[in-house]
């Protein structure tokens, strides 16, 4: 069954959820997922729904323009289409860490996942046995201070040959730079321990053991220009003692960044995340 989903947000004014229904269900579509929320701070109105493409009276590469000109220009509306027989082209970024990177390749080759993986990109070769054991393309761009400027240029030369969607750093070890994110706003994903900004550095884990924490944590977020700051997608934590060792804290906290990375691209990739400003709106 293919569907359209549609994720919008507005100024909030009387009308808007029976509008955007209405014009739905007058061209026989079947709505078969609706949420909403108003933020009564901003006094912004966000809404996600989704409804089946068949019998739909206007033609799939029309229901954009309709939109646009009918209800977007009337209330101010942001909003994106996308329809569930077209799969995102995810590339993941990689350094020397694989917690994450297999994690993602198991949960991809197991189809869980609506979505196409073209490549791996990495600034080392470490990682390459594990690409190779999934059959996926891998390419490595070592960057130094004084070539990083050219070598993004060469990778996001490549993410563009490759039809790429948005980006995926899995433990990847590099700060992205301001063209790149500006290429793709609100589509690549990081994941951090949630130690930051308490214990910086090389090593967090031993740092935190040091100063005896009770929780460790991970967070998934959108990629902006503020280095570790973009709008949140995902978080979680566990609970430590003062039994756990630092090789127990590492091992729990790359157990836990891997999941939380997980799940916030999950919710990315079945379009539940509608970022505004510098947060997230996360649909159920």
């Amino acid at each position: 069954m293919t569907t359209v989903k549609l994720l919008l947000h507005c100024e909030d004014k009387p009308g808007i959820l029976a509008e955007v229904t209405d014009f739905i269900t007058v061209n026989k579509g079947n709505i078969v997922y609706l949420d909403q929320y108003v933020d009564h701070m901003e006094n912004i109105f966000f809404m996600r729904i989704e409804w089946e493409l068949k019998g739909f009276l206007i033609p799939k590469e029309k229901i954009e323009d309709y939109f646009e000109t009918l209800y977007a220009q009337k209330y101010g509306m942001s909003f994106r289409l996308y329809f569930s027989d077209v799969k995102p082209r995810m590339a993941i970024f990689v350094s020397k860490m694989s917690h994450c990177l297999y994690d993602i390749l198991a949960r991809y080759t197991a189809g869980e996942w609506n979505v196409e993986i073209p490549l791996i990109i990495s600034n080392h070769p470490d990682m390459a046995h594990v690409a190779e054991r999934f059959d996926i393309p891998y390419y490595v761009f070592p960057i130094t201070k004084e070539n990083k400027v050219e070598q993004e240029e060469k990778e996001m030369a490549l993410l563009a040959e490759h039809n790429v969607n948005f980006i995926v750093l899995a433990r990847y070890m590099q700060v992205i730079s301001e063209n790149m994110i500006e290429a793709y706003p609100n589509r690549i994903i990081n994941i951090h321990h949630s130690f930051l900004p308490a214990f910086v550095g090389a090593k967090p884990y031993h740092a935190a053991f040091e100063r005896g924490v009770k929780i460790i944590g991970a967070t998934s977020h959108y990629v902006t220009t503020e280095l570790d700051a973009g709008p949140i997608i995902e978080q979680d934590v566990v609970r430590i003692t003062h039994k756990d060792s630092v090789t127990e804290l590492v091992n729990k906290g790359k157990d836990l960044e891997k999941i939380v990375l997980s799940r916030a691209v999950q919710k990315h990739i079945e379009r539940k995340v509608l970022a505004y400003k510098n947060k997230t709106v996360i649909f159920s």
